[in-house]
């Protein structure tokens, strides 16, 4: 018996078998085949320049979210739990295009390639619609943000280079309002060049998304050339030489606010400058019979690379004074003025902090010394109620002196709380 079974081939295969067959169980049971889905997979698009090589170049925008997708792997449990999201590589190959709107997705697992069953796509093609593609020049418009350090200003500034080339989808590229590239300067006290990055703008001032957009800046992008200038304040000087008084009146003078500007250059140009005089005829005017305000824009007599700090301040208000013969003006603040009788139950105030011109007729040699300090007054008395009233101004002068005509000014009364 024990011979028979020594010396039967049949019986031994048939034992191997079955061993061979527990030792799959045991291993399957131990470490099972099973399956993990893998979300969020973004898919790469290759051979793109199958569809710029055309006859009509053509490009595309992938469509129904499809440009990232989840991936299901089928392969034992302990190969599964080695796996992670960015082993699992996603591919789209223009080549495959199919009814011009879909691409078959390919998976593959980097580093894992033979140890797993299978690796599906959900979805499995890429959607896409395909457009005609446009390429179109736009300037670039450089910007600022933040501050350059105190005792500088900011002087021009120029996108390198000033214009770029951008293809795309024509319905993208139609939306192109404004290219733009904006550096900070936060700081700065010489000039720089910045690296900056484009943005694109649509009409409404949206930010448009490049990534279906190109451009021809290649790896050195864009730069802002910016200019950093040095300040300084000079007095201002008018030649009234042009100015002329009407007969019978005589030109006292001018006043003018402000009374200094701030000016902005490089440093050895800004410091030959000590002061800007405007020419006669910036204030040529001729029959002047009273007090004439001109607004006179400086900024046109500045020398040559010299330029304001502020673009916006070269505006200066002169004030031309003239008198009558036989007359003097006083120009008079209204905090200068008594008040007289002001109830106790009210509080005034005046509705202008303007100046009063009083003009006083008399003697040329009265007139030279006469001075109007505490002589100027109004009485309340009458003014009893709340409200708004342009009361006289009264003056005391010299028997010889009057006023040329009389004075109000107007008041706010209001009841105390």
């Amino acid at each position: 018996m024990e011979k028979r079974l020594m010396n039967n081939v049949g019986l031994k295969i048939l034992a191997f078998f079955v061993a061979f067959m527990l030792w799959i169980m045991v291993v399957n049971i131990d470490d099972p085949v099973t399956h993990k889905t893998f979300t969020d997979i973004p898919v790469s698009v290759i051979h793109e320049e199958v569809l710029a090589n055309a006859q009509q170049p053509q490009t595309y925008q992938i469509v129904d979210n499809t440009q990232a997708v989840d991936v299901t792997v089928t392969a034992k449990r302990k190969t599964l739990n080695k796996i992670k999201e960015k082993d699992i590589i996603a591919v789209a190959d223009i080549k495959e295009l199919t009814l011009d709107t879909q691409i078959p997705i390919d998976i593959t697992i980097s580093g894992y390639e033979d140890r797993y069953d299978s690796a599906q796509a959900n979805p499995r093609n890429l959607q896409i619609k395909l457009e005609d593609e446009e390429t179109k020049r736009f300037p670039i418009v450089p910007t600022t943000t933040g501050t350059v350090r105190d005792g500088y200003v900011l002087g021009d500034i120029q996108a390198v280079p000033e214009k770029v080339s951008i293809r795309g989808p024509k319905s993208v590229i139609a939306e192109i309002s404004r290219v733009e590239a904006s550096v900070s300067v936060s700081g700065l006290s010489k000039n720089a060049i910045l690296n900056s990055e484009l943005v694109l703008y649509d009409s409404d001032n949206n930010i448009i998304d490049q990534n279906l957009l190109s451009n021809n800046l290649g790896t050195e992008g864009v730069g802002v050339n910016v200019q950093i200038l040095n300040t300084k304040s000079i007095p201002l000087e008018f030649d009234t030489s042009q100015i002329k008084a009407a007969r019978g009146y005589e030109f006292i003078g001018i006043t003018y606010e402000p009374q200094t500007i701030q000016i902005s250059g490089q440093r050895d140009e800004i410091a030959r400058v000590t002061s800007l005089r405007v020419p006669g005829e910036a204030l040529e005017i001729s029959e002047i019979k009273e007090k004439t305000e001109k607004v006179i824009d400086v900024s046109e007599y500045l020398p040559d690379n010299i330029r304001l700090a502020d673009e916006n301040a070269g505006s200066v208000v002169v004030t031309i004074s003239v008198e009558k013969d036989g007359t003097r003006s006083f120009d008079i603040t209204v905090g200068s003025i008594a008040i007289n009788n002001l109830s106790e139950e009210l509080t005034m105030s005046y509705a202008t902090a303007d100046m009063l011109e009083l003009q006083v007729r008399g003697p040329k040699e009265i007139l030279e010394t006469l001075s109007l300090e505490q002589a100027i007054s109004i009485d309340l008395k009458n003014y009893t109620a709340d409200g708004m009233y342009d009361v006289p101004v009264t003056v005391k002068l010299p028997e010889e002196c009057f006023l040329e005509k009389n004075v109000k000014v107007r008041v706010i009364l209001n009841m105390k709380e």
